[in-house]
């Protein structure tokens, strides 16, 4: 089996995070995909992210009919600062034998030597790399393994999405109307 581990904030969930799923799904022939929302990030300690429940809701509104996704809450039922390598034991213990795939961005790929057991995770798995329109991606360092998505390269991030919100502009197109009902029901992103 290979199952693709899809970490982030989620806030909010949108159409290039499903688009991602889709590729990595088409190019690297995975099974099943988790979208995984983090508690905190170690790399952005002071961001305060939207409630646990509406982000959990969103994904779930955005991944409707998507059968080979699911939403894991793992991380926020941790609670604290969530680290990829405490996911990916989990996952190791729970799909034994199964080959694990780790989506991240292009931007991520400088700081992988500085992810806690940072060694252990290149062992464990293989990080699938999200392009970002127009950059390149800089290469890892040797003892990870790497696998450059085509994907469908759209340049669409949660900061924008927000910051559209903030401005009162529509974003039904970006994150799809059951989101973005979500997004106007519980006035987020206002502030």
């Amino acid at each position: 089996m290979r199952i693709g581990l899809y970490g982030g904030s989620f806030d909010p969930v949108h159409v290039g995070h499903v688009l991602v799923a889709q590729a990595a799904r088409e190019e690297v022939q995975l099974d099943r995909i988790f979208f995984i929302p983090a508690s905190q990030s170690p790399f952005k300690p002071g961001r305060v992210l939207s409630p646990d429940g509406i982000r959990v809701k969103m994904l779930r509104l955005a991944l409707a009919g998507l059968t080979y996704c699911e939403v894991d809450s793992q991380e926020l039922s941790r609670g604290g600062v969530s680290y990829s390598i405490d996911t990916v034991r989990n996952y190791g213990a729970s799909f034994p034998g199964a080959e694990l795939f780790s989506l991240i961005g292009a931007d991520h790929v400088a700081q992988l030597p500085k992810w806690r057991e940072a060694s252990e995770l290149a062992h464990r798995v293989t990080f699938l790399v999200i392009p970002r329109p127009g950059e390149k991606s800089p290469e890892p360092a040797a003892s990870f393994r790497v696998r450059h998505l085509a994907g469908f390269q759209i340049g669409i991030s949660a900061s924008q999405i927000r910051e559209r919100v903030r401005q009162k502009l529509p974003v039904e197109s970006l994150v799809g109307a059951p989101v973005a009902e979500t997004i106007r029901h519980n006035d987020l992103y206002l502030s």
